[in-house]
């Protein structure tokens, strides 16, 4: 099941980056139509950005990409979706322009492996906030399976190691491999079958598939 979403990632993957361009005039009109001028020119913005960074490093690619989404606006999935729990797609962050930490996250993720970054690095890292006392997710980036992750957030914007962030305590991470109990240093042990308990990511996979066509 994972290896048929990892061939259904990639798929999407060359899809998006098709031509010069990461986003095709026809998707540009599907935002606008969908949810107006303004969001279309948000994706146009990402657009030039992902085109200018394209051949910068990773470090590069993971500061910019972190700054870009965190300009937009934190609301809550009942806000914005009218729902408890919501998982945005990329196009639908960014055509409401606000969202939740999850769907900040899922927005970085999907453009940091639209612009070369193996996910193998780039993992979902639930937390516990400790100033919120709440749950939290934020993006991960192992330059190594036994590195310590650079966390990227939408409450801290400084890009830090994770045993820096005192004020995250590491729960589970996942991607579209695996999902790992997770700890400061590395990624973790391995929750056996893991991923197939993820609704939220199969559904996730499902709608970005859906716009795409």
């Amino acid at each position: 099941m994972c290896k048929k979403i990892l061939i259904l990632i990639a798929l999407i993957i060359v899809i998006l980056s098709a031509g010069e361009d990461f986003f095709t005039q026809e998707v540009l009109k599907k935002i606008e139509v969908k949810y107006g001028a303004q969001a279309k020119r948000r994706v146009e913005s990402l657009n030039t950005l992902m085109i200018s960074i394209q051949s910068s490093s990773e470090a590069v690619q993971l500061e910019k990409v972190n700054a870009f989404f965190n300009q937009m606006r934190f609301a809550s999935d009942e806000e914005v979706w009218h729902q408890k729990d919501y998982w945005a797609t990329r196009m639908e962050f960014m055509g409401k322009g606000a969202g939740d930490c999850e769907d900040f996250v899922i927005a970085k993720y999907f453009t940091l492996k639209q612009l070369g970054i193996s996910t193998n690095k780039l993992f979902f890292t639930y937390v516990k906030a400790v100033k919120f006392q709440q749950a939290h997710m934020v993006l991960t980036y192992f330059e190594t399976p036994t590195s310590v992750p650079l966390v990227l957030d939408n409450i801290n914007f400084k890009i830090l190691p994770a045993t820096q962030r005192g004020d995250l305590i590491p729960v589970y991470s996942f991607n579209g491999d695996a999902l790992y109990l997770a700890k400061q240093k590395g990624l973790g042990q391995v929750v056996p079958s893991g991923m197939q308990k993820n609704k939220k990511w199969f559904e996730l996979i499902d709608k970005i598939r859906r716009e795409a066509l």
